[in-house]
């Protein structure tokens, strides 16, 4: 999508802070981090939210998580624990709507969160 930020990081169109990156996955520092790791985890190729990510159903949301657990285990997280998160919908917090995965740690995360 021409308009959709997260593409335009993707094309290298817009700087990001680029921590890990597949043939089909894209990991970058969050600009407004959360947690002393804070990275998003999105599929290059553009889908909406989560709940499209799933009903494309060719392994892509598979490939996210793991490029997720990877990302952990860069940030030194991975043992101590983390948490992923996907806000589908505004309602959720979603304010750009390409799905991405919200990977925090490095601190303890409450629950309920938000």
């Amino acid at each position: 999508m021409s308009d959709c930020l997260f593409c335009k990081i993707v094309a290298k169109e817009i700087p990001a802070e680029i921590v890990y990156e597949t043939g089909r996955t894209l990991a970058f520092q969050d600009i407004n981090p959360q947690a002393p790791t804070h990275v998003l985890v999105i599929p290059k190729e553009h889908h909406a939210n989560a709940a499209a990510l799933a009903a494309a159903d060719d392994g892509l949301a598979d490939e996210v998580l793991k490029t997720a657990h990877e990302v952990a285990v860069l940030g030194g997280v991975s043992e101590s624990g983390y948490r992923v998160v996907f806000n589908t919908g505004p309602g959720a917090g979603q304010t750009v709507f390409h799905v991405h995965a919200h990977v925090l740690g490095g601190r303890d995360l409450t629950w309920p969160p938000g």
